[in-house]
């Protein structure tokens, strides 16, 4: 490390430059020292920052302790010297003026920065919230909207390889799709698409429990495999218990040899919502297109919640190969196709029920 490099930071930690001689900060038993250093000196070591390493989002919810606040710092990798940490803190005075929020912090952050931070509040917070079942596109769509951040930018990130194995997604993936958690987020002020997309992914992970990966072994499938189908079954989804059936169906067909035949990989392949699959539709050309390829399509179609990852773990154990939705969004689920024939005979009666004019006095 240069000397005039060190020199700033021992004079942000108000402790004496190298050019004066060096003392010991004491207690009146003995002096602190860390191995051979005196404490001063380990300080300063310490609180050295990393510039231009990534940024983590670390909440400070209202009321947290010091103690709290270095975990959280801690687990984020901002600092890594915990109780260095926590009594560079102390004789800065941080112990009792935690100021709560949302802060965006480098790894390995300068410890000046992160306290200063801590005392005046530095953390901007900004609302973000992405509903179940939206695509990559919208999903960006929403971003420009609520956070500015320009929908091109937020699409170069969410498919950018290097970012999307930095994140550990799995290499089929060819894009964050499927993997931006739907939920509603508190941010940083100002913060860039790249981080964003760490942000959205990483509460993916949080959600992925490690009993789900022993579940996948049992399935047969890889976790792509399920994120896909469970895309497929929040697209399908409009009356909530329905899920575990829907998903029934989509595995017992992948387990007979079956093409999907999912309406929703229709609209995905067109690039655009689709107010209504007609049959001319089907043949569009495109790996998505289910009707036309056997098994998952190459990836997820759009952004899963939990409960739709759940189904897909977790399938109803029912004989069902077909379903068709009812004009209340249930649907009916059939196990033969004579019986989903029948089904469809009996939605499209009620559909001609509700559209037929009431007669006066009924």
């Amino acid at each position: 490390m240069r000397n005039a490099e060190l020199t700033c930071r021992l004079r942000a930690l108000r402790l004496p430059s190298l050019t004066k001689p060096p003392r010991t900060l004491r207690t009146p038993h003995s002096a602190f020292r860390i191995g051979s250093l005196p404490i001063g000196l380990a300080l300063a070591l310490a609180a050295c920052g990393t510039p231009n390493a990534p940024r983590a989002t670390v909440t400070i919810p209202p009321g947290a302790t010091l103690e709290s606040a270095i975990d959280s710092l801690t687990g984020n990798r901002v600092i890594g010297h915990r109780d260095l940490f926590r009594l560079y803190a102390r004789l800065r005075g941080l112990g009792g003026s935690l100021k709560s929020g949302v802060y965006l912090l480098r790894q390995d952050e300068a410890w000046g920065d992160v306290v200063a931070a801590l005392e005046r509040g530095r953390g901007v917070e900004q609302r973000l919230t992405v509903r179940e079942g939206l695509r990559l596109g919208e999903v960006a769509a929403i971003v420009q909207t609520q956070l500015g951040i320009p929908r091109d930018s937020f699409l170069e990130a969410a498919e950018d390889s290097a970012l999307l194995a930095e994140l550990g997604l799995p290499d089929e993936a060819i894009s964050a799709e499927g993997y931006l958690f739907p939920t509603t987020y508190l941010l940083p002020l100002h913060i860039g698409a790249q981080e964003l997309v760490r942000v959205m992914t990483k509460q993916f992970a949080k959600q992925w429990s490690p009993e789900w990966q022993a579940r996948l072994d049992s399935l047969h499938l890889s976790r792509h495999e399920l994120v896909t189908l469970a895309s497929i079954v929040e697209a399908e989804v409009r009356y909530d218990p329905d899920r575990p059936f829907i998903s029934a169906v989509y595995q017992n067909r992948l387990k007979r040899g079956m093409r999907l035949e999912a309406d929703p990989t229709v609209s995905y392949a067109y690039g655009r919502r689709l107010r209504r699959v007609w049959h001319k539709n089907l043949a569009v050309s495109s790996v998505y297109n289910t009707y036309l390829h056997t098994g998952l399509p190459p990836g997820p179609i759009g952004q899963p919640g939990r409960a739709s990852l759940l189904a897909a773990l977790y399938p109803a154990k029912v004989p069902f190969f077909y379903f068709v939705a009812q004009p209340d969004g249930k649907h009916i689920f059939s196990a033969t196709y004579a019986e989903h024939l029948a089904a469809i005979r009996h939605v499209k009666e009620m559909r001609r029920g509700a559209r037929a004019p009431r007669r006066p006095g009924r």
